[in-house]
């Protein structure tokens, strides 16, 4: 297979985004994406481009296709229903006397 032949068809893989649990987090991070075969493939790539530097203890990969997100365009809309429950808010509540750290 060429150069090119190869380059192609690596471009046919699938997007992956990746996602790192750093040593000192408790969280996955978005660290970037990359194309891979499969699942398997994605960890190992994941892995030796994202964490050269032994950072992280946990790695996520997703394919991008299974991702579904809301769109910043629209968060507004999407957003308004939460300031209408005003219960959520700590103002709703009122703190009893001789509480000081809530």
């Amino acid at each position: 297979m060429s150069a090119p032949e190869a380059q192609q068809t690596r471009r046919e893989w699938p997007l992956w985004e990746v996602f790192v649990r750093s040593k000192r987090g408790l969280s996955h991070g978005h660290v970037g994406s990359l194309h891979a075969a499969d699942p398997e493939m994605a960890l190992r790539m994941a892995r030796d481009v994202y964490t050269r530097r032994q950072e992280g203890v946990s790695i996520w990969v997703v394919e991008a296709s299974s991702i579904t997100a809301s769109s910043p365009d629209e968060k507004d809309p999407f957003f308004d229903p939460a300031a209408d429950k005003v219960y959520r808010h700590p103002t709703f509540y009122d703190l009893p006397e001789g509480v000081e750290h809530l």
